[in-house]
């Protein structure tokens, strides 16, 4: 942990990316979303907050002791990924609220996967009765809310989403934790899809 802050905390003194306008060249925009992002601020700085994001994790994978240079080729090939996606936005009935969904959860992944934060909160939930069977969560103060999800050694990522009661996180391929007060249902990631029901053990 304290490399990571020591990095986020060097980083902090690189000049700040222009403050107007996206991290990308405009004049080389190819796609729809990227033409809406050139003129829409909001989006822009949006694009520019993933782009620090994504300059910190790298940094952050360049720095691990083991598996260093694999988890940077993930980290860049999933970026490209990402964007990808972000483009396949002209596909959606609104593309604004596309592109603008796209970057929060982004942002959300990176810092949450990256610990590029401290979390707000961890809690600790013992599923299905069995202490063993253990899932923890640690909660982090990005434009939309996020999570980190651990649960033995697979770790994933989840945003907040909307709902009518407690606070549901849901993350890729039907993954999702909801919680209210002491409880919670944690549903595995498809293929598996397996829900648990939850209770909270500990929480700082």
């Amino acid at each position: 942990m304290r490399v990571v802050l020591s990095l986020i905390l060097s980083l902090s003194c690189l000049p700040a990316i222009a403050q107007e306008g996206p991290s990308f060249d405009c004049s080389k925009a190819t796609s729809s979303a990227e033409e809406l992002i050139c003129a829409d601020a909001d989006l822009a700085k949006l694009d520019r907050i993933v782009a620090e994001r994504f300059s910190a994790a790298l940094s952050v994978a360049g720095a691990l002791d083991a598996g260093a240079e694999k988890a940077v080729a993930d980290l860049r090939t999933y970026q490209r990924g990402w964007i990808g996606g972000r483009d396949e936005c002209w596909k959606a009935s609104d593309l604004r609220s596309c592109v603008e969904q796209a970057y929060l959860t982004r942002e959300g992944q990176l810092v949450a996967y990256w610990m590029l934060e401290e979390p707000t909160g961890t809690a600790f939930w013992t599923c299905d009765g069995n202490p063993a069977n253990e899932v923890v969560t640690m909660f982090f103060d990005t434009t939309l809310p996020s999570a980190r999800i651990e649960r033995g050694d697979r770790v994933s990522t989840a945003s907040l989403s909307p709902t009518g009661s407690g606070s549901r996180y849901d993350g890729d391929f039907g993954q999702f934790i909801w919680i209210k007060g002491d409880e919670a249902t944690y549903r595995e990631p498809d293929p598996d899809g397996t829900s648990h029901a939850c209770v909270l053990a500990s929480s700082n």
